[in-house]
């Protein structure tokens, strides 16, 4: 039991993780605001979505409007992931793998959308290869940790379904 004490709290790799849980939402925020707001601000969505402008398309204003929903939501939920880091609660690695890995398959797939939209312009741009790239070699790293590491095992145990059952039975089972 004292080893599994040792390896309990938000210690040794786990602080990385943390730091990037922390700095996650803020990126996303960093990098998307300025070209959303711009986007709706400007007048380029009228543009774009405007039958007859030379810009148009007629998959440009769903193809905005998923992209701002999703990375609203994984704004939101890299939020969540905070709360879950700090809390120690049990659903932060499933969580994280969760995000992690829906970041994976979101990039190529919403590239793959843009290129319909826009066939003559290379569908991994050098900033859509840097992001899969970037979570790629992410998810290689903290996926793995997240399901083998001994410290995750011990550290996120807050809330845990069965834990108050465990008590129970316990208690049972010493008044016997």
């Amino acid at each position: 039991m004292a080893d599994n004490d040792d390896l309990k709290g938000l210690r040794g790799w786990l602080i990385f993780v943390g730091l990037g849980v922390v700095i996650w939402p803020f990126r996303l925020i960093a990098e998307l605001l300025p070209l959303y707001s711009e986007i709706f601000t400007d007048g380029s969505f009228e543009i774009l979505t405007t039958p007859g402008s030379e810009a148009y398309h007629p998959m440009w204003a769903p193809l905005i409007i998923f992209e701002t929903v999703f990375n609203s939501l994984i704004i939101l939920a890299t939020c969540y992931l905070i709360y879950l880091y700090f809390s120690k609660h049990y659903l932060f690695p499933k969580v994280y793998i969760a995000i992690t890995l829906f970041s994976l398959v979101f990039i190529p797939f919403d590239a793959w959308l843009v290129s319909f939209v826009m066939p003559d312009e290379p569908m991994l741009d050098p900033e859509t290869t840097k992001q899969l790239v970037r979570t790629l070699v992410s998810a290689t790293i903290w996926v793995p940790y997240m399901l083998i590491s001994q410290r995750v095992k011990a550290t996120f145990v807050e809330k845990l379904p069965y834990k108050s059952n465990q008590a129970d039975d316990s208690n049972a089972v010493a008044s016997a």
